[in-house]
């Protein structure tokens, strides 16, 4: 797995709406990468509606929020449109990007691992837990002022 001091392994991979989204392209700002297992199911969806919820904050701080599972593009799309989720969620479904951060799980799913990245790509903290609110607690902690 990715480790905290490495820089963020740069990747291409389609959007929900089946763009091309490109990690670097978020240089100069901090990011929030979050994997989650799959689309619309309870931990995710929880998870995903924090980031939602939290998301003007985020943004107003300048981080970048953006979302990966192994789901495809309709069904990322299909869970963007559902809970209103305003950031990029990227259809990983060749499992590449989940395998180069080292968070693919037995089953092929992504497991639930957070990276928190700093302007220059270079990851500042791993949350690694299956409680999904906790990697909206700790990227509030990390980015947001209290």
């Amino acid at each position: 797995m990715v480790a905290v001091g490495e820089q963020a392994p740069d990747f291409e991979a389609p959007n929900q709406d089946g763009s091309p989204f490109r990690l670097s392209s978020l240089r100069g700002s901090p990011v929030v990468l979050y994997f989650y297992p799959k689309a619309d199911t309870p931990g995710c969806t929880i998870e995903s509606k924090g980031f939602r919820d939290h998301y003007a904050e985020f943004q107003s701080h300048r981080v970048a929020v953006v979302g990966v599972s192994t789901d495809d593009c309709p069904q990322q799309k299909a869970f963007a449109v559902k809970y209103g989720l305003p950031f990029p969620l990227i259809a990983d479904h060749s499992k590449a990007v989940a395998t180069q951060y080292g968070v693919l799980g037995a089953g092929g799913a992504a497991r639930r691992v957070s990276f928190f990245l700093d302007e220059k790509g270079t990851v500042l903290e791993v949350v690694d837990t299956s409680s999904a609110p906790t990697h909206l607690t700790r990227a509030r902690a990390r980015f947001l002022p209290r």
